[in-house]
């Protein structure tokens, strides 16, 4: 379980395909203090450490996590944001994450305002029909509010302290994003009634 709250961010040492699987190795701040087997959501989508090396923290991505998410377009030098999963007793200051990405979308909109700045991601309708006005989407791995819900997407706005201690600041238009929708609303929608118990909305990664 993870809160969207960005701990740091890391960077793109290697992304080796392994046939349909790949290993992704990264820069990560706080690699002494993890372990093998320790999750980390990495621009929101929780992995496992397979391996700890002077030359970098490894994963392994599973052919579903290629497929759903944005990673397997990462490439060495890219800034990714990083997650460790929260520990018992710590302060929640973001929303439930469990790490599981939804789907991915894509910048549409970035300027400034002020000290702020306004981003737009494009959503496909799968996600959107989760999502309401100044509710809650894990984007990248940062938990945002919906500032406003489009009819194809949403808007966020993004504080100095996000623009500057995440990804965000070297985002681009048409940058592809790792999108994960709120827990409660994936679970009111499987239980609203006439919904088939075999439609699972929507598919989710995970390899942590």
């Amino acid at each position: 379980m993870f809160t969207g709250l960005v701990e740091a961010t890391g960077t793109v040492l290697s992304l080796e395909s392994k046939g349909e699987q790949a290993r992704l190795t990264l820069d990560i701040p706080f690699a002494a203090e993890l372990a093998p087997g320790d999750s980390v959501a990495i621009n929101g989508c929780c992995l496992t450490v397979a391996d700890l090396a002077p030359g970098g923290t490894s994963f392994d991505l599973l052919a579903q996590t290629l497929r759903v998410t944005s990673l397997g377009g990462l490439a060495a030098g890219s800034l990714v944001n990083l997650e460790r999963a929260m520990m018992i007793g710590d302060r929640f200051g973001g929303h439930f994450v469990q790490g599981h990405v939804d789907g991915t979308g894509k910048i549409t909109r970035l300027e400034a305002s002020g000290q702020d700045h306004i981003v737009g991601v494009s959503l496909p309708p799968e996600i959107h029909r989760l999502c309401i006005d100044k509710g809650s989407l894990t984007l990248d791995g940062i938990s945002l509010t919906i500032a406003e819900l489009t009819p194809d997407g949403a808007v966020f706005w993004i504080t100095p302290h996000t623009w500057q201690h995440t990804h965000l600041h070297r985002a681009i238009i048409g940058q592809p994003m790792n999108l994960e929708t709120d827990m409660l609303a994936k679970y009111v929608d499987k239980l609203l009634p006439g919904k088939k118990s075999d439609d699972v909305t929507p598919r989710t990664a995970k390899t942590g």
